[in-house]
């Protein structure tokens, strides 16, 4: 009798009760493209689409908890961390996966919400890129984020060029730079790869309030495709057409007063079953 196994990511993210963001938006992802979805919480932010209003925080302890017991048991084939607000947490994230065989993880540096809260502590930003960049395979900042990491504002395409190859000097592999936040009839964004090639991604921007939890969906599902054995590169470029088919078709629906979800259900996949040798 022939025996099966899932595509599996985990997501080390936090919590969003309103459903569109953080460990909710990946699960959600990872499910719509046919992967088993797997999750390690690292903080609780109380919020719902119009913003924060509170975090509190999960022990360190309790996740590197989670995360070796999701390790022992279900190996994943891709790893997407988001939320890591603190030095002690990257440490014991970084510290706790260093102890398993390595797998591709795709670090979305969830710095600023989409309604603008300020996420992460001031002395984080130096932990995260001397023991995350170096881990990860790649990572997504927005605009801000982008801002914060690079110290220099970004506002421009040619911002985000210079930004862009700032941060990759520092110590990552490869970047995708999101250009979400442009005041621009359409969106362009820049991936940096570690051998010096550079790709850009344009699309059309929609009218529409619903785009919370858009970079948390984003990495996730360049996490599921490379867990379904997707080269980085076509992974980048396929998550970045499910997000844009998950906005069109999610921008004229209103769930919450704020910023809405994304429709990731748009096209949902049938979970992908690969043949155990």
């Amino acid at each position: 009798m022939k025996k099966y196994t899932y595509p599996t990511v985990l997501t080390i993210a936090g919590f969003d009760g309103s459903g569109g963001a953080g460990i909710q938006a990946d699960i959600k992802t990872f499910s719509a493209l046919g992967c088993y979805a797997t999750s390690v919480l690292t903080a609780l932010p109380v919020q719902n689409t119009m913003g924060v209003r509170k975090i509190y925080p999960v022990a360190v302890e309790a996740v590197a908890d989670q995360i070796e017991a999701v390790l022992d048991d279900i190996f994943p084939d891709a790893i997407k961390i988001g939320m890591v607000h603190t030095s002690q947490l990257i440490e014991t994230i970084v510290n706790t996966l260093a102890k398993y065989p390595k797998i591709p993880i795709v670090f979305d540096p969830v710095m600023v919400a989409t309604s603008g809260h300020r996420l992460i502590e001031e002395e984080t930003i130096q932990t995260i890129v001397e023991k995350l960049f170096p881990i990860a395979e790649i990572i997504t900042p927005n605009m801000d984020e982008a801002s914060i990491l690079a110290q220099m504002e970004v506002k421009t395409l040619e911002d985000m060029q210079i930004a862009g190859e700032k941060i990759l000097r520092s110590g990552c592999k490869n970047i995708l730079l999101k250009g979400g936040h442009q005041e621009l009839p359409t969106v362009t964004s820049l991936f940096f790869e570690e051998n010096g090639k550079q790709s850009t991604f344009e699309t059309i921007k929609f009218e529409t309030n619903n785009t919370h939890g858009s970079g948390c969906t984003l990495s996730s599902a360049i996490a599921a495709f490379i867990a379904r054995g997707e080269e980085l590169s076509k992974s980048v470029e396929l998550a970045q057409e499910y997000v844009f088919e998950a906005i069109k078709n999610g921008k004229d629906v209103v769930i919450g007063k704020g910023n809405g979800p994304l429709n990731h259900f748009f096209n949902p996949h049938k979970i992908i079953k690969n043949e155990l040798v």
